[in-house]
């Protein structure tokens, strides 16, 4: 069964983008503010896609800082990021390419945002991360990788977030330090790569998992056999953008807008309708998020 027809009236949450990428003024200086022509455009195609919330990642210490910055713009009467109908929230956290920047460079940005002095009612970060194992890469030390994984999942635990976890080529290690360190009760698998025998395994630990354009790519059949037998309440999706740009766009930057091939193609992958697939993840969103 198909409801194309409707898919302008559907809501979708973009449960991973990275936003921040719109950031600055076109020569490159300037202070730290979203370029209001890029990002309004950005902002208004989503919308007009039914694309009604967003959570935008943090990946360092100044991706995470222009990432809080944004979803504080979006919420700014007269702001350039403001669309109607439109809202958003950061995430905090290293990416395992910059682990040897030390977690610590997230110090100052967590203590803005998250300290004891702050008004819990103004907050707009809900997560940490995303944070995690690369083996494919290797931009950082694997033993470095591995303890700032741990030093964010203990920051997910001690400031009750939800926990976004990167993993590639690296299955192994990342169930170890997830078990060694705790494995925080909103955890969210970003851009499952895994087939299902790594998706049972997230899934046994209590985690979501989180699908991307990678569900549309014509080589990941494990991906869509992994989606297919993920719960329907354990199912987000995500555009990752602007990286991964689902059929037909590939070649060209992903966006937000863009969320609702991933939900059409997990609704084929499901045999369920489109509305269906964006009712459950945007639940499923808001609930890991604590939204």
């Amino acid at each position: 069964m198909s409801d194309t027809a409707s898919d302008a009236v559907l809501e979708w949450f973009d449960s991973h983008c990275h936003l921040q990428n719109e950031f600055g003024s076109p020569e490159g200086d300037g202070p730290v503010e979203p370029h209001a022509d890029r990002l309004a455009a950005t902002i208004a195609r989503a919308s007009e896609a039914g694309v009604t919330r967003l959570v935008c990642v943090g990946t360092g210490a100044t991706s995470s800082a222009e990432a809080v910055a944004l979803a504080r713009a979006m919420r700014r009467p007269g702001g350039p990021a403001v669309a109607e109908g439109v809202a958003m929230w950061a995430t905090i956290g290293l990416h395992p390419h910059d682990a040897v920047d030390g977690v610590d460079s997230l110090d100052a940005l967590l203590a803005t945002e998250l300290g004891d002095g702050t008004d819990p009612g103004d907050r707009v970060v809900v997560g940490i991360g995303e944070c995690g194992l690369d083996y494919h890469y290797d931009h950082s030390p694997r033993p470095v990788q591995r303890e700032a994984f741990a030093l964010q999942i203990e920051l997910a635990h001690r400031h009750d977030l939800a926990l976004v976890i990167h993993t590639r080529e690296a299955w192994d290690d990342t169930f170890a330090v997830l078990s060694a360190a705790g494995v925080p009760e909103r955890t969210i698998i970003h851009c499952f790569t895994g087939g299902p025998d790594e998706a049972r395994r997230c899934l046994d630990l209590g985690a979501s998992l989180s699908f991307s354009g990678v569900v549309t790519f014509k080589n990941a059949q494990d991906v869509r056999d992994a989606a297919a037998l993920c719960p329907p309440d354990r199912l987000l999706i995500e555009t990752d953008s602007p990286f991964l740009t689902p059929v037909p766009h590939r070649g060209s930057p992903n966006e937000p807008a863009r969320v609702p091939l991933v939900g059409a193609a997990i609704a084929q992958v499901k045999g369920m309708t489109t509305a269906e697939v964006a009712a459950i993840t945007t639940a499923n969103t808001r609930a890991a998020f604590g939204i």
